[in-house]
């Protein structure tokens, strides 16, 4: 399964159900595992704002290139096209919700990053709703995010969630970065990075500092009849969710618990909890808007040109504090942060510890 957002174990224990209730949901979950999925590999705007002395600011920045498209309940792409900029909302709960949900996405990036798009060069935003029958996922295909409408029992929609819409346009981004081998620790890694930019577009859009945010991953996409929050927690890996079908979160918070396994690329969905507790750390240690603090050196370093395709846990975190050294200087709090992070959930050795006197 590529770069989507529900992985297969969890939709193998929706699969496996045998509840004469959750039938519809395992044919869905059956279904969805089986969907093939393709694999491939400037416009302007005026934006008003208040200054500090109150004055009106007017500021001249790139606006999205956004196109949705309808696969009306089939799994071929891209579907009918439904909306595109300048027309007018259509209706549609989930062709709407795209539409806004990349906008607001891409609003990100260019505030926070001043990154043009995916490609960063005002490329089209590209996205299908209503894929195949009870889809119960999202994902990116390499060229655009793809959306299923859920199964009603166990998933809603998957555009409800400004999370899920950010987590694969940061596919795209981390893709056009240079890319990380999704597989393993580099997928971990992958995953954990479209998880941070997730949560943080969905804080920016709500103006939310680190301590006031949930850091959850996909929360509103199940059922009220799923006894959990979200997919994932950044800040407590593990506790997402613990229900009867679905069982309890398996992500571990530090390496001691790494799942070693063949299945999901080598535990793509499940280790990436391991990186997105140590951001969600140096984020809360940092406090204010966390896209400001360990969200911009988690951006530098992804976008430095120094990751190659196979860089693991280890190696993406000293890139981290190389990052913080270079943008905050060596001694900064932002170093120690960062640092500390990946030391609290046992990526590095805490090399400052004083060794006894001999």
């Amino acid at each position: 399964m590529r770069h989507a957002i529900v992985p297969p174990y969890l939709l193998a224990r929706i699969a496996a159900a045998t509840e004469p209730h959750l039938a519809h949901a395992a044919e869905a979950a059956r279904a969805t595992l089986a969907g093939k999925r393709d694999y491939r590999p400037e416009r302007s705007r005026l934006r008003l704002s208040i200054g500090e002395d109150g004055s009106l600011v007017a500021e001249t920045g790139p606006a999205p290139d956004r196109t949705i498209s309808d696969a009306r309940g089939r799994e071929t792409l891209p579907g009918v096209r439904v909306r595109s900029e300048d027309d007018p909302p259509t209706g549609d709960e989930a062709a709407d919700e795209a539409f806004d949900g990349l906008g607001a996405t891409f609003d990100f990036y260019w505030d926070a990053y001043r990154r043009n798009g995916i490609d960063d060069a005002g490329g089209q935003l590209l996205a299908t709703v209503h894929y195949g029958t009870d889809y119960d996922n999202a994902f990116w295909n390499g060229e655009r995010m793809v959306f299923g409408d859920g199964d009603g029992q166990i998933f809603t929609g998957f555009t409800n969630s400004l999370t899920v819409i950010a987590h694969e346009l940061t596919h795209g981004v981390t893709e056009a970065a240079g890319g990380l081998e999704y597989q393993g620790q580099s997928g971990a890694l992958n995953e954990s990075i479209s998880d941070v930019f997730g949560a943080l577009a969905d804080q920016h859009q709500r103006g939310q500092t680190a301590d006031q945010a949930s850091w959850l991953i996909g929360e509103g996409i199940f059922t009220p009849a799923v006894q959990g929050r979200a997919l994932r927690s950044l800040k407590d890996p593990g506790t997402a969710y613990d229900d009867d079908v679905l069982g309890k979160d398996p992500q571990p918070a530090h390496m001691r618990d790494y799942v070693v396994t063949t299945g999901d690329n080598g535990g793509v969905h499940i280790n990436s909890g391991i990186p997105n507790r140590a951001f969600a750390l140096a984020a809360l240690t940092l406090g204010g808007h966390a896209w400001e603090g360990a969200g911009r050196i988690w951006y530098r370093t992804l976008t430095s040109g120094g990751l190659t395709p196979t860089t693991d846990f280890a190696e993406f975190a000293a890139a981290t504090i190389q990052t913080a050294e270079a943008e905050y200087g060596v001694t900064s709090e932002e170093v120690s942060a960062v640092r500390d992070a990946w030391t609290e959930v046992g990526v590095i050795g805490d090399e400052r510890i004083e060794k006894p006197a001999a």
